[in-house]
């Protein structure tokens, strides 16, 4: 699983990245978690506010901080 933070490192950036890790560490999964700091990449998705998630090449947020339980939620499909 791909886990993409898409953001330029605002503090709800950084805070979305600590939810997805912890949600991680919640359920026992491992995933390639990064940081997609390039505006291009970003725009490419669509996303026009930041911060935004993306598991697998799916957009699941953009604009606001997701919950631990969404995260968790959208990474074990329950």
């Amino acid at each position: 699983m791909k886990i993409e933070i898409l953001g330029t490192g605002c503090a709800k950036c950084v805070k979305t990245k600590e939810i997805v890790e912890k949600a991680l560490q919640e359920v026992g999964m491992q995933a390639d978690v990064v940081k997609v700091e390039d505006y291009e990449t970003i725009l490419s998705y669509g996303v026009m506010i930041t911060p935004g998630l993306v598991i697998d090449g799916e957009v699941m947020l953009a604009g606001r901080v997701p919950s631990v339980d969404n995260v968790k939620q959208w990474i074990t499909g329950k």
